[in-house]
C-alpha cells in the first residue's frame, strides 16, 4: 500500500467562480481516499501546496496522438513503428502540459493504450475509438480525385486516422472489428472535413441506413457513436439516427443548439485547430485544398461557442491539432476564454469533460474514489487562463494516478 498526503490544497475545478478553501488530500494506491480540512495520513510522502492552485488533471476530449504531421495522407503511409515512436513524444508533451487523460478520435490503438498503461510510454490515460469510420471519398480518404488504388491497408496502418467502409454489411463489420480491437466508442465521419481532399464541408456522407447500422452496433456493445460534424443538416441527421455526441459542431443552428441542450447531447468544439490552421496550416504540411476550407468553419465556431454556453449545452474541451501544431494544445483555454467565462472553460476540461468520456467520478474531479490525477498551478487560472498554457511552465506538480510525472524541487 502506498499513501501520500497533499496539504493546503485550494481546489479549482470549474464548478465555482473562486478557489475553494484549503483542504488536505489523501492518496492511496493511486486513487483519492479522502479530501477535507482534517484529512490526514501517516506517511513520509507529504507535499505542502500552500500558495498554489490545485486542479484535477486536465482532459482533452479530442486529440489525435498518431497525427505526427498535418499531411494525414503522408502520415498514413509512414511505418507504424515510426508513428509509434513519434506518438510517444506527442503523448509525453501532452501530459507535461497537464493533460492526464485524452480521448483519441481516430488512429490510436490498443497497443498505444497498453504502452502507456504499462509505463513503456509516458503519457496521458488514453480513451480510444480505434480507426474512425469513413466512406469512400469522405473524411480520412486521402487518395484524391485521380487515385483509385485500394485503401484496405488503412485499417492496419497505425498512422491512418480512419478506415473506409461502404454499405450496411461493411460498416457493421468495421464497427465490430474496431470494438473487438479495443475501441471504447465508435467515431463516424458523418460530414465532410478540412484535412481530406474530396469531401466539401456539408457533404452528407453515409446513408441514413448506414448511420443507423453503426449506431445499432455501438449500442449493442454498450457504448455510443460520436460524429465528425459541421453543418446543421448533417448534425440533425446524425442525431435522428441516434448519435450521442457531436465533434466540432461549428455550423450548428440555434434550433439544434436548443435540442442538444434539452437532450443532454455533448458537443466538443475544437476551435484552436482552425485558428492555427488559418494562420499556419500550409507551414505544417496541410495541403492547399484543405487550407481553402478553413474559413467555412472558423468564425462560425467561435460564435456558436457563446450560444451553446448560453443555452447550457454540455461542452468538452477539444484541440484536434495535427503534427507540428500540437504544442498549441492548451491554446483552446485562452481562445475560449475570450467568449465564455473562465470557470466554464476550466469545467470543459475537468468535470464536464469527464461526462463526455462517461467517466464521471473517475477523472476530472478531486474527490474520494477518483484517480489521483492532480496538477498544481502557480497563480489562479480563474483570473488568468494563460497559466494553463506555455507547455506546463506554471505547473510545478503534475500527478497521474498518484505518481508525480513532474515535481519541482521546491515542493
Amino acid at each position: 500500500m502506498t499513501l501520500k498526503l497533499l496539504k493546503n490544497a485550494r481546489i479549482v475545478d470549474g464548478t465555482a467562480p473562486e478557489p475553494a478553501a484549503p483542504v488536505n488530500i489523501v492518496i492511496e494506491n493511486g486513487k483519492i481516499r479522502e479530501v477535507g480540512a482534517d484529512a490526514t495520513a501517516s506517511t513520509d510522502e507529504v507535499l505542502d501546496l500552500a500558495g498554489l492552485t490545485v486542479m484535477p488533471g486536465l482532459i482533452d476530449c479530442h486529440v489525435h496522438v498518431i497525427a505526427t504531421t498535418a499531411d494525414l495522407g503522408r502520415n498514413a503511409a509512414l511505418p507504424s513503428s515510426l508513428v509509434a515512436a513519434r506518438s510517444s513524444l506527442l503523448m509525453r508533451n501532452m501530459i507535461m502540459r497537464g493533460f492526464t487523460t485524452v480521448r483519441d478520435l481516430g488512429g490510436a490503438d490498443r497497443g498505444l493504450q497498453m504502452a502507456v498503461d504499462e509505463g513503456a510510454f509516458v503519457g496521458p490515460r488514453l480513451v480510444i475509438c480505434g480507426k474512425a469510420l469513413s466512406q469512400t471519398g469522405g473524411h480520412t480518404d486521402y487518395r484524391g480525385p485521380y487515385d483509385n488504388r485500394g485503401a484496405e491497408w488503412y485499417a492496419d496502418s497505425l498512422g491512418a486516422m480512419g478506415r473506409l467502409c461502404d454499405g450496411v454489411p461493411d460498416v457493421q463489420r468495421a464497427a465490430r472489428e474496431e470494438i473487438k480491437n479495443g475501441a471504447q466508442f465508435i467515431k463516424v465521419m458523418a460530414d465532410g472535413g478540412v484535412s481530406s481532399p474530396s469531401d466539401p464541408i456539408g457533404y452528407l456522407v453515409y446513408s441514413v441506413e448506414e448511420l443507423k447500422a453503426l449506431v445499432e452496433i455501438a449500442k449493442g456493445f454498450g457504448t455510443y457513436a460520436t460524429g465528425h460534424l459541421y453543418t446543421d443538416e448533417a448534425i440533425v441527421r446524425a442525431l435522428d439516427c441516434g448519435f450521442e455526441c457531436i465533434e466540432h459542431g461549428n455550423l450548428i443552428s440555434d434550433k439544434t443548439i436548443a435540442r442538444v441542450a434539452k437532450e443532454g447531447i455533448p458537443v466538443v468544439p475544437t476551435n484552436i485547430t482552425y485558428d492555427i490552421l488559418a494562420r499556419s496550416g500550409a507551414e505544417f504540411g496541410l495541403p492547399a485544398e484543405s487550407v481553402a476550407k478553413i474559413s467555412d468553419v472558423r468564425e462560425a465556431g467561435l460564435e456558436r461557442l457563446e450560444k451553446m454556453h448560453a443555452a447550457g449545452v454540455l461542452m468538452g474541451y477539444g484541440s484536434d491539432l495535427l503534427g507540428g501544431m500540437q504544442p498549441e494544445q492548451s491554446g483552446e483555454f485562452t481562445l475560449r476564454g475570450r467568449y465564455i467565462p473562465a470557470d466554464a472553460v476550466i469545467r470543459s476540461a475537468t468535470v464536464d469533460a469527464a461526462k463526455v468520456l462517461r467517466m464521471e467520478g473517475q477523472i476530472g474531479t478531486i474527490a474520494p474514489g477518483a484517480h489521483a490525477d492532480i496538477i498544481a498551478v502557480e497563480g489562479n487560472p480563474l483570473d488568468d487562463l494563460s497559466l494553463l498554457t506555455e507547455q506546463g511552465a506554471h505547473m510545478p506538480l503534475i500527478m497521474k494516478g498518484g505518481n508525480a510525472v513532474k515535481k519541482a524541487a521546491t515542493l
